[in-house]
């Protein structure tokens, strides 16, 4: 590949990527998506989709343990991510993503998928384990922030990402979490 190509902004490189993979023009890949803005949120929709097919199975819909139910969750979705790399630097990159077009439509997608994520999936779980004072969904979303600022330092640090080592990091705040919030019968 062109040394030059990595001095491209992100939606350049994604759309070249896109159109050589589907073995088409730039021209063409555009016909169908009209725009880049169009052909970001379709890839970004894709990676989301791919990653629940592979965490959401019979077995989630089982779980009404809160912890349970990350656990399961996290160890399936690293698997994923392992296995597609790119998906996981396309998420994190559109995560954070600040500059581009896209950026305010996505941080929209991002909060509600995070509503939708906890009204959906934790719907069967059994928040009676929690300590009375302890709400789930803060601590929920401490998750989300501590993991938010895992990936921050880790892009920081310009290494690659080590997805076994933030899988073990995340197991690890859930059972620090779980010790701390649930009652003492529930441990």
């Amino acid at each position: 590949m062109n040394p030059r190509f990595r001095e491209l902004p992100e939606e350049k490189q994604l759309a070249i990527l896109i159109a050589a993979k589907a073995g088409v023009s730039k021209g063409l890949l555009f016909y169908y998506f009209h725009n880049k803005k169009e052909l970001y949120f379709a890839v970004y929709h894709y990676a989301l989709e791919t990653v629940t097919r592979a965490v959401v199975d019979e077995k989630l819909w089982n779980i009404t343990d809160f912890y349970e139910l990350l656990h399961d969750s996290a160890v399936k979705k690293m698997e994923v991510l392992g296995k597609h790399p790119y998906i996981m630097d396309f998420s994190i990159r559109s995560y954070f993503s600040e500059k581009e077009d896209v950026s305010e439509g996505l941080k929209q997608v991002n909060v509600q998928g995070v509503d939708d994520i906890f009204e959906t999936y934790f719907s069967g779980v059994d928040f009676t384990k929690f300590k009375e004072e302890v709400d789930p969904r803060r601590i929920y979303n401490m998750l989300i922030w501590m993991m938010d600022g895992y990936l921050h330092a880790w892009r920081m640090q310009g290494a690659p990402l080590d997805v076994e080592k933030m899988q073990n990091e995340f197991i690890q705040w859930i059972t620090i979490l779980k010790n701390s919030t649930y009652r003492e019968e529930y441990l």
